[in-house]
């Protein structure tokens, strides 16, 4: 272990979570009748935009090998994520067979996938020694035991987010299995394939930010009526616990980590948000965390379910070189391409702006060329748990709070 990571182990030993008991929740994502019925995600979910063309390199995607990847695809509920990123869709990837532990949804989710075997549960289908890799598309609360469950039968993973849901010792357990099984995990943090956040690390890797001074991430998603889920597990979920979509905006672009944070949190007008009427006792609304980084520098990172109007995932950041903010301005003359590459041929680049087809062909090309994904299991519990800790500093009216750190 690394003197930096230091306080892990001590960490979870004196941290209290909250009221959540997680073993509740060890099922597949939401079945809602409002969806329709060909993968199309339903209008009250903000953040959804699709972007097929934007800022993408017209150089023509060159295969990169002629195997394909056998994957099991787990979850169609209200988000649709099972068939959302376009798995079904990749020139490498053979989708073998999905799961949902609603049949009409286990149904529909097969028949978009072109494939005709199904299990009526990801405990079941991980059992399936044909399959190589499997997509967590369940419920967030149960995306930690999931993806356990999956590398215990040796698979490698990709999950949606957030990596672990509220929990400390799910971070340890998930970091530990990851680490000591040899295999892929990658969590599927969208604002990274965002148009900006990919032009700020083009930038960052160039060294035309230089060393970050200050970041900022927002995650605006208002909820006056809570979208369904299973069990009901959105219903006052803390903004917090639901943090990756602003903090990539630090950890996404540096690959760095945070190491204290402060947060305010802001009691809410809207009645599930109330402790008294969510499972979870949170009484926040809207939680704001101010992070002091690894570099010394400082981010600003916003959740909020409560503030109506302008909504959705973005950022800025400001280095000793150069900022970005829709463009960039500082000193670097001579910019890398900021340019998206292109896609294989049917994939689209999908939801979150254009994300989801990027996140899934960087875990295909993990596995297959046998690279280290993206957002492997050390930047995924970077962007997940500062938020954990973050409503617990909210939670004890913004005291300053040290933050555990990860490393591959």
């Amino acid at each position: 272990m690394k003197k930096n990571d230091w306080s892990r182990r001590n960490f979870i030993k004196s941290a209290s979570i909250g009221a959540l008991a997680l073993g509740a929740f060890n099922t597949a994502c939401s079945s809602t009748k409002k969806a329709a019925d060909a993968g199309v995600v339903p209008p009250a979910i903000q953040g959804f935009e699709r972007s097929e063309q934007g800022n993408i390199s017209q150089v023509p995607w060159k295969s990169f090998s002629d195997r394909k990847l056998r994957v099991g695809i787990a979850g169609y509920g209200v988000c649709r994520f099972g068939a959302d990123f376009g798995f079904q869709n990749h020139p490498n990837v053979e989708v073998v067979a999905v799961t949902d532990l609603f049949p009409d949804r286990c149904e529909q989710l097969a028949r978009i996938c072109n494939c005709s075997k199904t299990y009526p549960s990801i405990e079941e289908m991980v059992k399936d020694d044909r399959i190589e890799a499997v997509f967590v598309a369940t419920d967030a609360p149960s995306h930690a035991a999931h993806v356990l469950e999956c590398l215990k039968y040796g698979k490698h993973v990709a999950s949606a987010v957030p990596a672990v849901f509220g929990s400390l010792e799910d971070a340890e357990k998930l970091y530990e299995a990851v680490k000591k099984s040899g295999l892929k995990y990658m969590m599927f943090e969208t604002s990274c394939y965002r148009e900006d956040l990919y032009a700020m690390r083009r930038i960052s890797e160039s060294g035309g930010l230089g060393e970050l001074v200050y970041s900022e991430g927002e995650y605006y998603h208002y909820m006056q009526v809570p979208i369904d889920s299973y069990k009901g597990w959105r219903i006052g979920l803390p903004p917090q616990w639901y943090p990756t979509h602003s903090n990539a905006f630090y950890i996404g672009v540096k690959d760095g980590h945070f190491t204290e944070v402060a947060c305010q949190g802001m009691p809410s007008l809207i009645e599930h948000l109330k402790p008294e009427n969510n499972i979870y006792g949170n009484p926040f609304g809207t939680e704001i965390a101010l992070f002091r980084a690894d570099n010394g520098g400082s981010a600003r990172m916003a959740v909020s379910w409560d503030t109506p109007g302008d909504d959705g995932e973005r950022g800025r950041i400001r280095g000793q070189r150069g900022s970005f903010y829709g463009k960039y301005q500082g000193l670097e003359t001579k910019l890398p391409d900021l340019r998206k590459p292109m896609l294989p041929p049917g994939v689209p680049a999908g939801g979150h702006g254009g994300s989801h087809g990027y996140l899934m062909n960087n875990f295909v090309e993990s596995v297959i060329l046998d690279k280290t994904p993206l957002v492997n299991i050390a930047v995924a519990l970077n962007m997940t748990v500062p938020g954990i800790i973050a409503h617990q500093s909210a939670l004890k009216n913004g005291e300053l709070l040290k933050i555990p750190h990860y490393v591959l």
